[in-house]
């Protein structure tokens, strides 16, 4: 066990624009559910539904924290570990996408970082590409679990689904709740406007439009690795706008923000948006 604030970043999963869509549920779906694998801050578990014609598998990884403990975003920020998801090969399963839902900044004066600080469920999208009837699941997970330490937590989670059978529909609903708990697509009323890369300065500025009398607003990103971003300075700018200003840091051999994708998670007036830019 190390202390919070001397964690190196793991690699970061990258979520697509519009989670939403990808991670439909058809009103069919039953589900099924792994054993939980315990920690000393909490549990972990994971839920999925039957196999849609074209393959599909809905599915979640569900964190549930004890009092006082947290669990790290896509980009954790300063410290901690995202969750990695690996699935077995031999399940004749890929994972396809993973989906976060928007978090919490968590700053103690000496490390800032980003999370989750209660009951968390991450949507997963898996695709069969082999095999029919039963299909059995085999995921490894790994993931930071914190309160005043950091306890890495990893677990092989294993479930069963069997053609033709039906398990506990309230998992069907867990699945849908984790779906519908994700940022929404970008819209008229709520998207990101224009946004720059400043090379000489490393700051990366965006305008933002959202709803009307958005107070508070809270901005989240997330690049691929050797991308990294300090605290966003943001500024009202009317009832229905911000600017951003992000300090950018780049590392490793390829220093250019160029062609990498971010993810820009955005919560104002009680709702949240996600979208992925892109720099020329």
């Amino acid at each position: 066990m190390t202390q919070c604030p001397t964690h190196h970043n793991m690699a970061q999963l990258i979520g697509a624009a519009s989670l939403v869509a990808g991670f439909f549920l058809g009103p069919a779906a039953e589900a099924a559910t792994s054993e939980w694998v315990t920690s000393p801050g909490g549990m972990i578990r994971l839920v999925a539904a039957q196999p849609r014609q074209d393959g599909t598998i809905p599915a979640t990884l569900e964190v549930k924290l004890n009092a006082g403990w947290k669990t790290y975003w896509r980009e954790p920020g300063a410290s901690g570990i995202p969750p990695q998801v690996t699935i077995d090969p031999a399940s004749g399963v890929v994972l396809e996408k993973v989906g976060f839902p928007v978090p919490k900044t968590f700053d103690d004066g000496v490390v800032r970082y980003v999370g989750y600080d209660k009951p968390v469920a991450f949507p997963l999208v898996l695709k069969r590409v082999q095999g029919t009837g039963d299909v059995t699941l085999r995921a490894s997970v790994f993931l930071g679990i914190c309160e005043d330490i950091c306890i890495p937590v990893q677990g092989e989670l294993t479930l069963a689904l069997k053609a033709g059978d039906f398990d506990n529909p309230l998992d069907s609903a867990r699945i849908e709740d984790a779906v519908a708990a994700l940022p929404e697509a970008p819209s008229k009323d709520f998207a990101v406007t224009a946004s720059h890369y400043d090379a000489e300065k490393a700051l990366l500025r965006l305008s933002v439009h959202v709803p009307d009398g958005a107070d508070h607003p809270e901005l989240f990103l997330a690049g691929p690795t050797g991308v990294s971003f300090g605290k966003p300075e943001i500024a009202v700018e009317g009832e229905a706008s911000l600017g951003a200003a992000v300090p950018v840091r780049l590392s490793g051999k390829d220093r250019e923000l160029k062609g990498k994708p971010i993810v820009v998670t955005i919560r104002a007036k009680g709702r949240s948006m996600e979208t992925t830019l892109a720099f020329d």
